[in-house]
Order: structure tokens, then C-alpha cells, then sequence
């Protein structure tokens, strides 16, 4: 299916990963609907930083995906939907976790609801690698067991499967992206990679992480995006599960190695207990088997391996590092 023509709505447009999808397909020239959450001030956050011919050139609207009538609304003349919208900070869910069942699982059965009626062509949701919990076997592929170690995971196994079943019991035409660990301009502080970067440009010798010995798959966010659009353009995507990851794998502490060799900045540790997940919720290791993204849709990561990741360190860093970025996060205090 070529997106071409057709009316796109993305959800969570105004986060991370959301402003980098409707960057990418803006710029390709598509028509987006994109989704900011409503607030009093009328913010659209990251949305708000886009250049100025993107930015007008999108539809941006606000709302809540936990209210049926606000999404029916949002829905209106929608060919294809890209779910990014979620509660996803992994440690406030262990102190508000109804809110993550609210909106990660009744906001998605509202899209879902409203996509089947509105009889979309393509509906692209949002997993996330948590999902896995610890790796049992590596590189984990899309038939590793499903393990809530969180109640952010918990929920989101919960949307998996309620998109999912659209598909099966309604021949909702949905495809499940697994994203591992996304990095680069525009995270939220709360992510390891930006809370190193922000410690160290602001002048910190000691840099306040949890546990070190985990570890991640990185995907730069330009990857992710694409891997969106290649999962949307698939036909034989649809009704799969499919990992977006880089095939590499590395540990938190040496993440923060390489993130001050690339800064050219001297670095220390120290293990700060509120970073620290409760043992059982810890998510030991995480490695992708993308197999299955590369050969239904033919994408392929272009910040792959550990040359790929330093590229994209290297451009995270110097994006966090200009004055006018770095002042927006509010590095000495722990963004849960």
C-alpha cells in the first residue's frame, strides 16, 4: 500500500518518536493529521519545534484518546493510523498505574473502535520491547513469552492484544511495531541516553545513573520513523508483530562511556536508588531478532552496529548540547 493520496492520522504526534514520524511524512509530501494531547496552554509539545513549513503544512489537533468522542472526532476522513500516543515512563507506573490502564489500553480500544467503523486502510500500533521482560533467549525474536515486570508492560501487552484481536475478530487491518530502545533528539530526560547527555553539558564530573549491568538495543529515532512507514506501506505486515530494534546490544555503562567519549568529557559514577527499578521489575536484557521487519518490508536501520550507534550519540549529544535545547531540560532533577 503507498501512502500517497491517503489522509494520516498520528497519535502521540506531540512526544518523541511522534514528531519525528510526522517530520518524515510531512517532508514526503503526505497529509497528516497529527494528535497533540489537549492542554490549557495550547502547547503542542515537540510539534511546536518543527520548522515552520512543516509545521504549516500539518493538521495539528488536540485531544484525548481516553475519550470516545474526542477520538470518533479525530478519526473523521482517516485512511491510515499510526498509534504512538501512551504513558510509557516505566517509574511512574509503579505509583499511577490506573492511569497507564486508562490511557494505553482503553485510549487504543477507543482508536481501534473508531478505525473499524471508519473502515481505515492501514492501522500501525505502537509496542514497545518491555514487553519481553528479561530476555529468556537472545536475540529476542517476535515468539519470546510476553512478561509484565511493569505496570507501563503490563498495560501495553494489553493494547498489543486488544489491536491484535481487532484484527482477528474484525479484520481491522492493524500491524504491531515493537520498537526497542529508541535514543536521539527530542527524548524525554527520563531515558538513560538524554540524562547522560544533560548531566555532562552541564558541567556535571559525576553522573547520577541506575543500574549499570543491563542491557539495551538502541535505534536511533530517524530508523524508528522509518520502520513506521515501511511497516505501513507492507501488506504482509499486516496482522504481524514485528521487532524494530538495530541487532546490538550494549550495557548501560557502556553507554555512558562512550556518550563522554564522544563529548570528550571525563566521567564518574554514581548509583542513584531512585533510578534504580525494583529486582523484580528490572529488565536484565534486551536484544532484537529484526528478521521479520526486514524481510516483510525490506527496512533496514541505517545507525546499525556499534559505528552506526556512536553516529547517532554523536548527533544526540551535539543536539542536547546547543544552549537553546539543553535549557528545556532540568538535568539536576530526576525526571520519572
Amino acid at each position: 500500500m503507498k501512502l500517497a493520496n491517503k489522509k494520516i492520522l498520528v497519535t502521540g504526534a506531540d512526544g518523541f518518536i511522534g514528531s519525528h514520524l510526522v517530520e518524515r511524512l510531512v517532508t514526503a509530501g503526505h497529509s497528516v493529521r497529527a494528535l497533540a494531547h489537549y492542554n490549557h496552554c495550547n502547547a503542542w509539545g515537540w510539534l511546536d519545534t518543527l520548522r515552520p513549513d512543516i509545521l504549516s503544512a500539518t493538521e495539528v489537533v488536540t485531544g484525548d484518546i481516553r475519550d470516545c468522542g474526542s477520538v470518533r472526532e479525530m478519526m473523521k476522513g482517516i485512511d491510515v493510523v499510526f498509534h504512538l500516543a501512551a504513558l510509557i515512563a516505566i517509574p511512574y507506573s509503579y505509583s499511577s498505574p490506573e492511569s497507564y490502564v486508562q490511557t494505553n489500553i482503553m485510549g487504543t480500544l477507543n482508536l481501534l473502535q473508531a478505525a473499524r467503523h471508519q473502515g481505515v486502510d492501514r492501522f500501525v500500533h505502537t509496542s514497545t520491547s518491555e514487553v519481553y521482560g528479561s530476555a529468556q533467549f537472545v536475540p529476542i525474536t517476535e515468539e519470546h513469552p510476553l512478561q509484565g515486570q511493569s505496570p507501563y508492560s503490563a498495560t501495553k501487552i494489553g493494547a498489543d492484544q486488544m489491536a491484535l484481536s481487532y484484527y482477528r475478530s474484525f479484520e481491522v487491518p492493524v500491524a504491531v511495531l515493537r520498537p526497542f530502545n529508541t535514543y536521539g533528539p527530542r527524548q524525554s530526560a527520563r531515558a538513560v541516553i538524554p540524562t547522560i547527555i544533560t548531566q555532562l553539558a552541564n558541567g556535571a564530573k559525576s553522573i547520577k545513573l541506575g543500574s549499570l549491568h543491563p542491557t539495551r538495543d538502541f535505534s536511533y529515532v530517524t530508523d524508528t520513523a522509518e520502520a513506521f512507514v515501511s511497516v505501513a506501506q507492507s501488506d504482509t505486515a499486516v496482522g504481524e508483530v514485528l521487532n524494530a530494534g538495530s541487532g546490538f546490544e550494549i550495557s548501560i555503562g557502556e553507554v555512558a562511556l562512550r556518550i563522554a567519549e564522544v563529548m570528550d568529557k571525563e566521567v564518574a559514577f554514581e548509583e542513584d536508588a531512585q533510578r534504580v527499578r525494583p529486582k523484580g521489575s528490572e529488565v536484565e536484557r534486551l536484544f532484537a531478532d529484526n528478521t521479520r521487519l526486514r524481510e516483510l518490508t525490506g527496512w533496514e536501520p541505517e545507525y546499525a552496529g556499534i559505528e552506526g550507534f556512536i553516529r547517532g550519540l554523536k548527533e544526540t549529544a551535539d543536539w542536547f548540547s546547543l544552549r537553546d535545547n539543553l535549557s528545556l531540560y532540568k538535568a539536576d532533577i530526576y525526571n520519572v
